[in-house]
């Protein structure tokens, strides 16, 4: 349950009892009534502004309506104290008969505590990753690999139906260089000496088995021949390949998608001439010419007549070109295509993963999303800094195109799939990002991926002792649901209980700001929380989890320590970690 929408609930009841008592009038709106947490903890544990909102509609001062909402809400079970601050605002102190009850949710719901409605009956496409296929992935894709993937993850604990999609950019210039150079090492197979790859071919060795499998396939039919006549079977085999590497690279950090869109087909299907034709249709495209960009020199800036999408009616700064002046459809013609396919297939709730180097497209798809779907489709799209790749603190350099490059591949065999992906999720995703391969292997509360890992991994301990000590225990969680969580007054365990109780909203907040980070930086805090409670009971042998002389206390803690492994658990399982049972 998210506890705040729970005690929402019972400041709404509370209201209509004081309107049923002629305390209040009827026909009061309480949308604009919120419950959260206060600002400054030292107030309590909720915060509800319903006395504010609701005094206009009311016709009493705050502080007046805050008297009778006060009244009512300290004959509530759930609620041990209330206080009017500031100019209406009535915090609350809840009782332990409501923490008690949440910690014995926990251990009923198991891993399934966190899971929420507040997605149900909507589809969300998420597209992210999208590399070119032209060679393996490198370790500047895994971020939007990772985010992509834990954001649809936690939008399905949110209750959303979430599609994971990958557009394939198998129709640009790129890919023609893919077949050349894949084409060049067809002929080092066959024994052709290359000296050196020329300019503006990739030199990656990664391209040396497709010419093997080339040789082997075609033997010597496409040698001397034209372009024209081996590009295009060369160029689909190539991409094949690519293709089959880059889902090994992601199937290896633990990310698969479930649709891949080929902007080729959209091509060859004629959907992007469709597109401008239903533009036209609607009065939104002209021949005209685009001023010169931004920050170029006059002299350096040809104007030539474009056919041109009127996106400044949609909220962009500039009209963008569909078709360049020789006739060719630009990419973003092919972009208002996909965008268009993908609200035909039932997607009105978009979201796109981008490197932040794709900053200056955003408003751009965005008014063709509106444009093409007449507003009834919404696209976000979440900008990803690269990463900052060090190895204690030298950065390490990677260039694609020279194939000297730090693959993806590398990374996860030098320090595994789960410690890419928690890092990956440490910081905002439009935020810098320092991956050093050596700190992050680091034993220490200053690695965040070890402390959370060595919070479960201690509470795995605590199970395991249990287990030695207490044979007849029956440890299920439905069992420790049971427990007398009355006895568990100190300070630190209180403490980490409304931690623990703070999840469900943790998902809903993430999930309605697509921000899976804040994940990571909740299980920080219950990190920190366990720690300390651990600490404190190494300090203060009554405080121990374990006592032999006192089973009850005993049995109420390790229900407490098995709560804190399940919200762990639930939470790394967004990020798709699995944390160790010993360290």
């Amino acid at each position: 349950m998210n506890i705040y929408r729970e005690i929402r609930a019972e400041i709404i009841e509370c209201l209509n009892l004081l309107v049923a008592e002629k305390k209040l009038p009827e026909g009061l709106s309480f949308d604009r009534v919120v419950a959260e947490p206060p600002r400054d903890e030292k107030n309590g544990e909720v915060a509800t502004n319903a006395a504010m909102v609701l005094s206009g509609q009311a016709k009493l001062k705050p502080r007046d309506l805050a008297e009778l909402l006060k009244e009512k809400l300290l004959l509530l079970p759930e609620v041990a104290a209330a206080e009017i601050a500031g100019p209406g605002f009535v915090n609350l102190r809840l009782s332990s008969f409501f923490w008690n009850k949440c910690l014995q949710e926990i251990l009923v719901l198991g891993t399934e505590f966190g899971k929420s409605t507040m997605g149900v009956g909507i589809r969300k496409n998420v597209e992210f990753v999208s590399a070119n296929p032209t060679g393996p992935m490198h370790i500047g894709h895994s971020r939007g690999a990772v985010f992509g993937d834990a954001l649809a993850s936690l939008l399905q604990k949110a209750g959303y139906e979430v599609v994971r999609e990958y557009y394939i950019n198998d129709a640009g210039a790129q890919v023609d260089v893919l077949a050349r150079s894949a084409y060049l090492r067809y002929k080092q197979a066959l024994g052709f000496k290359i000296e050196q790859i020329p300019e503006g071919l990739y030199p990656g060795e990664y391209l040396i088995p497709v010419g093997q499998e080339l040789a082997k396939i075609y033997g010597n039919k496409w040698i001397d021949k034209p372009e024209e006549e081996w590009l295009e079977e060369i160029r689909a085999f190539s991409i094949s390949k690519m293709m089959d590497l880059i889902k090994s690279d992601l199937a290896a950090l633990g990310v698969k998608f479930d649709v891949f869109s080929s902007e080729r087909n959209l091509v060859e299907s004629g959907k992007i001439e469709n597109v401008i034709k239903n533009l036209k249709s609607k009065g939104l495209v002209y021949e005209g010419i685009l001023p010169p960009p931004k920050g170029k020199e006059i002299d350096d800036y040809e104007p030539h007549p474009q056919t041109l999408f009127k996106a400044t009616l949609f909220g962009d700064d500039v009209d963008r070109a569909l078709k360049k002046s020789n006739g060719f459809q630009t990419y973003f013609a092919s972009d208002m295509a996909y965008h268009l396919d993908k609200f035909e297939r039932g997607f009105d709730d978009l979201i796109n993963v981008w490197g932040a180097d794709h900053g200056g497209y955003v408003k751009r798809i965005q008014a063709a999303v509106n444009a093409l779907t007449a507003g009834k489709a919404k696209l976000d799209v979440k900008l990803c800094q690269m990463v900052n790749l060090m190895c204690n603190g030298t950065p390490l350099k990677m260039s694609k195109r020279a194939g000297n490059f730090v693959t993806l591949r590398d990374m996860v065999d030098a320090v595994g799939k789960d410690v890419i992906r928690f890092i990956m999720l440490t910081r905002k995703n439009d935020a810098q990002l320092d991956f050093d391969v050596e700190k992050v292997k680091e034993q220490s509360k200053d690695n965040p991926v070890f402390y959370v890992n060595y919070a479960y991994a201690r509470a795995a301990s605590v199970k395991r002792k249990a287990k030695e000590l207490f044979s007849s225990w029956s440890l299920d969680w439905k069992s420790l649901a049971q427990a007398e969580f009355s006895l568990l007054t100190d300070e630190a365990e209180q403490s980490l209980i409304k931690i623990l109780s703070q999840f469900p909203r943790q998902v809903e907040v993430a999930a309605s700001a697509h921000e899976p980070h804040r994940i990571a930086y909740y299980l920080n805090d219950v990190a920190q929380s366990f720690h300390a409670l651990w600490n404190k009971g190494r300090d203060n042998v009554q405080l121990r989890f374990l006592d032999t002389d006192n089973e009850k206390i005993s049995y109420a803690r390790l229900a407490l320590v098995e709560a804190t492994s399940i919200v762990i658990f639930a939470g790394l399982d967004i990020f798709g970690v699995v944390p160790p049972q010993e360290m």
